[in-house]
C-alpha cells in the first residue's frame, strides 16, 4: 500500500497535541515526532491534496508519496521503556532492563497506538490502577497495540475480548498477546460485541466515542465503569453531557499534558 507522508513544521507542545488529534480524526495514522516536526501518513486516495491543504491552512508542511515501510525498524531506533505511576512498565521486546513495577507488558511496537509514550494511554494504564479488574469481564474498544486488554488480563479478568478496525493493529496486538502469555480474543470489527461487561476500555477520539456512547451504555451491565481516553482538555463537556445523556454517571476526569481521560459507571 502507498501512503502519503506529511510533514508539519511545529513545535512540540500542546498546538501539536492538537493538530495530532485533528489529523487522526482526519484517518491519519503512524504519528512521528521530532523536536519541530510531526509526521503522519494517510493512505493513498483517502485524502486528496485540496483536503490535506484545508486541514493544515496556516501551517507550513510537506506531502510525498511513501511504499510501507519498516515500522519495527524505525520505532526500534528510538522505542524507550515506560514505566505508568510505578505500577506498569511498557517496553519493547529488545529491550533489557529491570523492571520494578507490578505489571509488565513487552509489545512489539508497529504503527499503532498505545505503546504507552502518548499521555491518552498512560492515562488509560493509569485508570485502570484503579479498576476492580479481578474476576471482570472486559471490552477494550479500539485495542491497538493490545496493551490495555493485556493489562486488564495480567490483573486477573475473566475474559478479555478486544477489538480494532485497523488489520495492522489486529496483528500486532495478537502478537503481543502471545508475547505475554494471556488469554485474549482480539478481533477485526467496527462493531460491538453482544453481551455485557463489567468493564470497557475506549482510548480512541471523541468523534468516536460520541457516536458509539449509546452502545459502550448497553455493553455495560449495571455497576460497570467505562474508562475513556482520545481527548482533550476541551473535549471534556461534550464527551461527559453525552455519557451523562445516555444514562452514565461521570466519577472523575483526570488530566495529563493537555489530554485527559474520563471515567463514568452506568448505574445499578
Amino acid at each position: 500500500m502507498t501512503y502519503k507522508e506529511v510533514k508539519v513544521n511545529i513545535a512540540a507542545g500542546e498546538e501539536r497535541d492538537i493538530l495530532l488529534a485533528v489529523l487522526a480524526d482526519a484517518g491519519f495514522e503512524g504519528f512521528e515526532e521530532t523536536d519541530d516536526t510531526l509526521c503522519a501518513c494517510v493512505p493513498e486516495g483517502s485524502m486528496g491534496a485540496d483536503d490535506i491543504a484545508a486541514l493544515l491552512q496556516g501551517y507550513q508542511f510537506s506531502v510525498e508519496d511513501v511504499a510501507q515501510r519498516n515500522w519495527n525498524a524505525e520505532w526500534e531506533s528510538s522505542f524507550e521503556p515506560v514505566i505508568v505511576d510505578g505500577f506498569c512498565t511498557v517496553r519493547a521486546h529488545f529491550h533489557d532492563i529491570d523492571v520494578t513495577t507490578p505489571y509488565c507488558i513487552v509489545i512489539t511496537p508497529q504503527m499503532s497506538f498505545g505503546t504507552g509514550h502518548h499521555a491518552t494511554t498512560q492515562l488509560m494504564l493509569s485508570g485502570m490502577s484503579r479498576l476492580p479488574l479481578q474476576g471482570a469481564k472486559v471490552f477494550d474498544f479500539g485495542t491497538g497495540t493490545g496493551v490495555l486488554g493485556i493489562l486488564a488480563a495480567m490483573s486477573g479478568a475473566a475474559s478479555v475480548i478486544a477489538t480494532d478496525n485497523d488489520e495492522w493493529a489486529v496483528n500486532n496486538a495478537l502478537d503481543n498477546v502471545k508475547r505475554n502469555g494471556v488469554e485474549m480474543e482480539v478481533a477485526l470489527t467496527e462493531e460491538l460485541p453482544s453481551g455485557t461487561f463489567d468493564v470497557v476500555l475506549a482510548n480512541i477520539n471523541r468523534h468516536i466515542l460520541l457516536h458509539y456512547m449509546a452502545g459502550l451504555y448497553a455493553v455495560c451491565r449495571a455497576g460497570a465503569k467505562l474508562l475513556m481516553s482520545g481527548l482533550l482538555v476541551a473535549d471534556e463537556e461534550m464527551v461527559k453531557d453525552e455519557a451523562v445523556k445516555q444514562g452514565f454517571i461521570h466519577m472523575r476526569t483526570d488530566t495529563l499534558n493537555g489530554w485527559i481521560s474520563i471515567l463514568v459507571e452506568r448505574p445499578l
